[in-house]
């Protein structure tokens, strides 16, 4: 069994807060997305059979895939206990028989045998990864797919928009990623990941490669403005101690880029989103 210590996410993942944001993530991002799975028709998952959901936290997309599918069969690996706990939970409150979780370290070899899953799926896990990391997991990826079996990778970007204390946080927590090699950005004006996904993946041996992006947009008067902003909003208060000691900047300035940043989701004049990008390859 994986060490917890090896646990590389920049946030306390005990916190309530973050399990509840993490839910809440991942409605926004299927809805910005067009679904679970927006890049295939419902004919083309004739063939998955057994789908495993890496970095699955408090278990939505697992959950609903296995709600939308009930002949699919789900596994949800996560290295937090608490997430695995909570996502059993809501299987059973849901009484879903098609889906389990496992605890599990995937910057470690996966605990699975060769050619076990007809899919591997994996969102925003870019929060404890870093460059070494990633062609280690698609090898892995590769090696418990199934031939002719399909890895996607969906990954967001910076968020742009017109507060400058929001702008200002998101470039903070961009540099400490960057000086950490925890992404690709060369000058640490972005996140730095979703520009390599295609490429980790030919590398890796998979073919036929493809990419679909899309946006999230929380600008005000839009249907996901309260729902994106909270999101930014608990984010950032859960990130403040990574980033005061990964970065310089002062507590004092780090509670005032806060507070505005909040100020200015309020605004009737508020423009924000975030884009995000999924890629997928097969193996041959």
């Amino acid at each position: 069994m994986s060490d917890p210590s090896q646990n590389k996410y920049v946030i306390d993942i005990e916190a309530a807060a973050e399990t509840a944001r993490l839910m809440e993530q991942d409605r926004l991002l299927t809805r910005s997305m067009g679904g679970l799975f927006p890049e295939r028709l419902d004919d083309d998952l004739a063939d998955v059979h057994q789908i495993l959901d890496i970095a699955c936290g408090p278990g939505g997309w697992a959950l609903d895939v296995a709600f939308t599918y009930p002949d699919k069969e789900v596994v949800g690996v996560d290295i937090n206990q608490t997430m695995i706990k909570y996502a059993f939970a809501q299987a059973r409150v849901r009484q879903l028989q098609n889906v389990t979780f496992e605890f599990m370290d995937v910057r470690q070899p996966i605990e699975f045998q060769d050619a076990s899953f007809d899919l591997v799926n994996a969102r925003t896990i870019c929060a404890f990864m870093d460059k070494a990391s990633w062609p280690v997991l698609l090898a892995e990826c590769h090696r418990i797919l199934r031939s002719g079996g399909c890895i996607r990778l969906t990954e967001l970007e910076s968020g742009d928009s017109n507060s400058l204390a929001a702008q200002r946080l998101q470039r903070l927590l961009n540099q400490a990623f960057m000086q950490q090699g925890r992404t690709f950005s060369v000058d640490g004006n972005s996140i730095g990941v979703i520009y390599m996904l295609a490429r980790l993946l030919r590398e890796a041996g998979f073919t036929e490669v493809q990419q679909r992006a899309f946006v999230l947009d929380g600008s005000y008067g839009t249907e996901l403005h309260y729902n994106g902003c909270k999101d930014a909003e608990v984010a950032f208060s859960l990130l403040k101690p990574y980033i005061l000691k990964a970065t310089q900047v002062d507590e004092a300035e780090y509670d005032r880029l806060y507070h505005q940043m909040l100020i200015d989701f309020m605004s009737e004049t508020y423009t924000g989103m975030y884009y995000g990008l999924t890629v997928w390859g097969i193996k041959k």
